[in-house]
């Protein structure tokens, strides 16, 4: 287990969070597949995958969690040939124009026929909690996959007071006074041959170098006509190689020789003991890592931070209540909790004797993924059919 990229949020209070309890959290929203009108979503997988059953990973004082997101692949070039030839049957049979509304229902009813035929696919997104070190780490290339999985995991243990880590000077200015050669580098730091140069201005431009010599005088010269330096390539200590952004991102993660040697040394055919000896050995770097680079980058701003000396009661995971007593049977399945407009959307199926998630939301007014999910509660309770193969539902309530 060797993360790619590291994003890293910062507690900005104590934690104490049990690995037992974080085990029953996660699994209260485990992860299960898209239901036949959805077209996503996601919940906790166990790390190591098939060859574990834990929702927690922990090793080196560190747990490692995994959050799965599935997607239905449905095209829109498709849809919208669907749609064309369906409108033109309408014009051409009853001598008249398809109009804008009409036709985005059509879109949705044939989005629900496709919606259960549709490939699916899934993505996983591994992240790392270190109480000790007081931050979270999460392997994404994108900020918004990095922010949903930690959303995902505020929700399943009621709190999590973690910010994105600050520095006192702009990583910017930072990186262009290395490259620029005035301000000093840390021995630890080499710079590698990529960096992407930014025009500050308003109509600026931007200008990626690759396989270059950063400290040439070519660079030096757009530095000297305004360009800033926002992602540079950086070699720490000749035991990690990555790429740097200005919003302290690390991406293109690479491990020197002496990690893989000691990865070597593990059984190559135990599976789940070279997992478990990756993922240890890359906590133990970051851990290293991450301290020498904010101190690199002028120091970390801790204006946010409430110390571990504070008096204050640290934050521990919430414990829900158990859904076996709490909930109905549709809730009881391994799915997402019931929801609160369940009753009222089966009153309504009943009354009208018509079943879709479209009408479900116009009348409640929310949005698809809801109305999906209570389409699917409403199956599982026997109310409604399962779609047939044109996506029509028959109420049997």
């Amino acid at each position: 287990m060797i993360f790619k990229n590291a994003r890293f949020f910062r507690f900005t209070k104590p934690v104490d969070f049990d690995p037992e309890q974080m085990e029953n959290a996660l699994k209260q929203d485990a992860f299960n597949p898209c239901g036949p009108q959805e077209t996503s979503r996601q919940g906790w997988v166990p790390p190591l995958g098939k060859h574990g059953e834990q929702m927690v990973h922990v090793a080196g004082g560190c747990m490692l969690i995994c959050l799965q997101k599935q997607e239905k692949i449905l095209p829109g070039a498709v849809v919208n040939e669907i749609v064309d030839e369906r409108c033109e049957a309408i014009e051409t049979e009853q001598s008249r124009k398809v109009r804008r509304k009409e036709r985005n229902e059509i879109k949705e009813e044939v989005t629900l026929e496709l919606l259960p035929k549709a490939f699916h696919r899934n993505k996983r997104t591994f992240a790392f909690i270190s109480q000790k070190d007081g931050y979270i780490v999460v392997d994404a290339s994108s900020a918004k996959v990095a922010e949903d999985c930690a959303s995902a995991l505020r929700k399943s243990i009621g709190s999590l007071p973690v910010r994105p880590p600050a520095v006192n000077q702009s990583p910017a200015f930072t990186f262009t006074g290395w490259v620029s050669g005035s301000i000093e580098r840390p021995e630890t730091i080499e710079l590698g041959q990529d960096c992407l140069l930014v025009d500050p201005s308003e109509d600026g431009g931007k200008l990626t170098a690759k396989g270059i010599d950063l400290e040439s005088d070519e660079l030096r010269n757009h530095i000297e006509a305004g360009m800033q330096v926002t992602r540079i390539s950086v070699d720490w200590d000749e035991s990690v190689k990555f790429s740097l952004d200005a919003d302290l991102t690390l991406s293109r993660i690479r491990f020197g020789d002496a990690f893989q040697e000691k990865l070597d040394d593990v059984d190559p055919d135990d599976a789940a003991a070279r997992f478990d000896a990756a993922f240890g050995l890359m906590t133990l770097e970051l851990a290293r890592l991450f301290p020498a680079l904010l101190e690199a980058l002028g120091g970390e701003d801790q204006s946010a931070l409430v110390g571990k000396e504070s008096s204050e009661t640290p934050v521990t995971i919430q414990p829900r209540l158990n859904t076996e007593d709490t909930q109905p049977e549709t809730a009881r399945l391994g799915r997402e909790p019931a929801d609160a407009l369940y009753e009222e959307a089966k009153s309504f199926v009943v009354e009208v004797r018509r079943a879709s998630v479209s009408s479900i939301q116009r009348k409640f007014k929310i949005g698809y993924n809801r109305a999906a999910h209570l389409v699917d509660e409403l199956e599982i309770s026997g109310v409604i059919s399962t779609a047939g193969h044109d996506g029509q539902r028959q109420v049997l309530g």
